[in-house]
């Protein structure tokens, strides 16, 4: 008995022992569904393509990797997928940098996020502006008793104040030091990935804030040195593998150089926002309507 394949079908044909086919007429045919199935080329390859570039589940794909995504570069969607997380992922990063077990760069993993960071600044913005509208006022309620029966005025030069300094650092900090490890060939963490890290380190500057509230000045000291403790030790202890793959000398730079600014921020947060008359705002925290210009006397200088 022998087969063939004729469009999708088996055809059966009797053979006798000596080969002959003998007698053969439509009866002696059978027809049986075939197994056989063409397969397109084309789809093989889309097949092959698809699995040498898979997406790593749970995190944004890497839109720049391919000639397409430089045409993204410009547009909302491609800011978008940084932002697409849920609030677990951030909950277990925000735990991560509070209470330090592992790289916090192995815990994003190559995906990192913005929401965490901008949501994570933007809060602390908030709260350095209430925390220290509050210190204020309670040093001039313990200073004057009532306050001097004057109604207490916000100062909304603190907000502007804490955003540029805030967001400043959160982001340029980062940029600068991504074009130096760039510029000395270093690629084991990427832009969004410093950002990340630095965004999530200010999370402790939240509990520092409320804390700070207390007008005894040694407290707010004690509770910023422990901030800058834990943060700036966050920091070092995840950028310590990335600058090491620079020269000895240069990694060293660049450690105290980081370490250097997050001091110099937790030194701005005490100085400019939890001391009394806080240079961000007016001279006099007391006053209730704004300063009249001086009278000129006709001279120039």
């Amino acid at each position: 008995m022998s087969s063939s394949h004729n469009n999708g079908y088996d055809v059966v044909v009797d053979v006798d022992d000596e080969g002959d086919l003998g007698h053969t007429d439509l009866t002696d045919l059978e027809f049986h569904q075939s197994t056989y199935s063409t397969t397109d080329p084309s789809a093989g390859k889309a097949g092959r393509s698809s699995a040498r570039s898979p997406r790593t589940a749970g995190g944004p794909s890497n839109s720049t990797s391919t000639p397409s995504g430089k045409h993204h570069l410009f547009t909302l969607s491609f800011y978008a997928q940084y932002f697409d997380v849920d609030t677990s992922t951030v909950l277990h990063r925000c735990r991560s940098a509070l209470i330090p077990r592992t790289n916090f760069l192995d815990i994003i993993d190559g995906n990192p996020d913005l929401y965490g960071p901008i949501w994570i600044t933007t809060s602390v913005v908030l709260m350095l502006f209430l925390a220290s509208t509050l210190a204020q006022y309670f040093a001039r309620f313990g200073e004057e008793g009532d306050g001097g029966g004057k109604r207490y005025t916000y100062d909304f030069t603190l907000l502007s104040g804490a955003a540029g300094m805030m967001y400043g650092y959160t982001f340029i900090v980062p940029a600068a030091l991504w074009v130096v490890l760039r510029w000395w060939g270093v690629e084991s963490a990427n832009l969004l990935e410093l950002a990340c890290l630095y965004g999530y380190a200010n999370l402790v500057w939240l509990p520092v804030a409320v804390a700070s509230v207390s007008p005894i000045t040694i407290l707010n000291w004690v509770f910023v040195g422990v901030g800058l403790a834990s943060s700036g030790l966050f920091l070092f202890r995840n950028l310590y593998p990335v600058v090491s793959a620079t020269d000895h000398r240069t990694a060293k730079i660049l450690l105290i150089v980081v370490v250097a600014l997050h001091a110099g921020l937790a030194l701005a947060i005490k100085i400019l926002f939890f001391a009394h008359g806080s240079p961000v705002g007016t001279k006099d925290p007391n006053m209730t309507h704004p300063v009249e210009p001086p009278k000129s006397d006709g001279r120039l200088f």
